[in-house]
This record gives C-alpha cells, sequence and structure tokens, in this order.
C-alpha cells in the first residue's frame, strides 16, 4: 500500500479541515489512526488463524496414511424431518399402522362432534343493566 500524498489525499485534508475545522483535526487524526491499527491487528490475526489452520491440516494428511481427511460431517435429514421421511421412507407395515390410527382418530373426531351437535346448549340471558355512555 502507498500512503503517499497524491493530489487526492490533500484534497480529503482540506476538505476535513473545512467540514471539521482545525480544533477537531487531531481527534479525528487519532480515531482514524486507531481504526486502522485495529484493523491491521485483526487482519494479521486472522490471518495466522488461516496459516496455523492449513499447516495443522497439511501436516495431519502427511503424518496419517488416509488420502484425505474429512473436515465436515457427513450430510444426513434431521431425525423425524420431511426429508428424512423422503429419502428413508418407513417400512409398509408402519405405513399401514399409521393409516389405521389416523382414521381412527377421524372417526372418534366425528363421533364428538355429533354428541356435541345434538346436545342442547344454553344460551345466557341477556343482561338489563342499563347502557352508560363513557366519558368522553
Amino acid at each position: 500500500m502507498n500512503f503517499g500524498f497524491s493530489g487526492e489525499m490533500i484534497f480529503l485534508f482540506f476538505l476535513a479541515l473545512i467540514l471539521f475545522g482545525p480544533k477537531k483535526m487531531p481527534e479525528i487524526g487519532r480515531q482514524v489512526a486507531r481504526f486502522l491499527g485495529e484493523f491491521r491487528r485483526a487482519s494479521n490475526e486472522f490471518r495466522s488463524q488461516i496459516e496455523s489452520e492449513i499447516n495443522s491440516l497439511e501436516s495431519s494428511s502427511n503424518a496419517s496414511s488416509s488420502p484425505r481427511q474429512q473436515i465436515l460431517p457427513p450430510l444426513q435429514a434431521p431425525l423425524g424431518s420431511l426429508a428424512s421421511r423422503i429419502f428413508n421412507p418407513p417400512p409398509p407395515e408402519r405405513l399401514d399402522a399409521a393409516e389405521d390410527a389416523a382414521a381412527e382418530a377421524a372417526a372418534v373426531k366425528a363421533s364428538a362432534a355429533e354428541s356435541v351437535a345434538t346436545e342442547p346448549v344454553a344460551l345466557p340471558e341477556p343482561s338489563t343493566a342499563p347502557k352508560v355512555a363513557p366519558d368522553a
């Protein structure tokens, strides 16, 4: 990176001087320098972490006779998800049992609905209290 003073840098300096004034410029300069230092430190830390991970993978692959180390676990659908039911369908006996259970549950719901419909329902009596207008 070349941070030499070019025409653009001088223009930006004068623009900042006009916008913020000479009293605020040292404070803004310190903040920018602190930000650049923190960014440089974080990028160096990230780079060293990536390099150490690559080195550890290379050293473990050289030490072991396996052709390639698998980093991520094998992809499997979560238990009970739609994908697991599609790719691993249950045996036909379980399907028949599930259909029978669903039919029985539907019959129970229908009989419960019929019994509720035939029982008379007592409606509450309307109150005869005088109606009062709310305060406005």
